[in-house]
């Protein structure tokens, strides 16, 4: 399989979408996603914890038993830490809490993505969902290949977009053709942010019609 990246360095080639402050708050607005889920979820999960500290002290307070822990007995052990403890299964949790911890503290600083990009477009905020992009860099990668449109696939990522040809038997096709009409598209659309470009061209080819 032929593999051909482009060279042009990601993110360098494409403008600041707007000139106002306006225009670049619409395009974040529609390029990006809530995090509102994430908050959601963690306060689902904080206050279902307040709840059960809630009704294990209200059965300590009346004299009943316990539902699952006693409190105080819980307290106690805690403190007592890690003393007759299984000190592998302790450093396992804290590595457990300490990665949550991480991903939480990521997902809350890096800002979402809808797989949309905005594109250059003077006094008005242009935005384009993932797939129409990935439609016009197919459209020229097949004319450059000269091959039919279901023999043309191409995956996006945040950063990187993967043209993948699988050529009719008998007829070559070249990487380096595919990589320059891709190119050429996407310099010519300026996504904001620009894209990695790679092509991919599979060895066993398809029968042609």
């Amino acid at each position: 399989m032929a593999e051909r990246r482009a060279a042009r360095a990601e993110g360098t080639a494409a403008p600041s979408p707007g000139g106002g402050h306006g225009l670049e708050s619409a395009v974040r607005r529609e390029t990006s996603s809530s995090r509102a889920y994430v908050s959601g979820l963690v306060a689902l999960v904080v206050a279902a914890v307040c709840a059960y500290g809630l009704l294990e002290s209200t059965l300590q307070a009346v004299g009943q038993p316990a539902w699952l822990i006693d409190p105080e007995s819980a307290a106690r052990a805690v403190a007592g830490l890690p003393a007759g403890a299984n000190r592998g299964l302790l450093g396992l949790a804290g590595a457990v809490l300490a990665m949550v911890g991480l991903i939480l503290i990521v997902v809350a600083v890096r800002p979402g993505r809808r797989g949309r990009r905005s594109l250059p477009g003077g006094r008005i905020a242009i935005v384009v969902d993932d797939e129409v992009l990935a439609s016009a860099l197919a459209r020229r990668a097949r004319a450059a290949a000269v091959v039919r449109p279901e023999q043309v696939n191409v995956v996006m990522t945040e950063r990187e977009a993967i043209v993948n040809v699988r050529p009719t038997s008998g007829i070559p096709v070249r990487a380096e053709d595919v990589l320059a009409a891709t190119e050429d598209e996407l310099a010519r659309l300026r996504p904001e942010p620009y894209l990695q470009l790679r092509v991919r061209v599979e060895g066993a080819g398809v029968v042609g019609a």
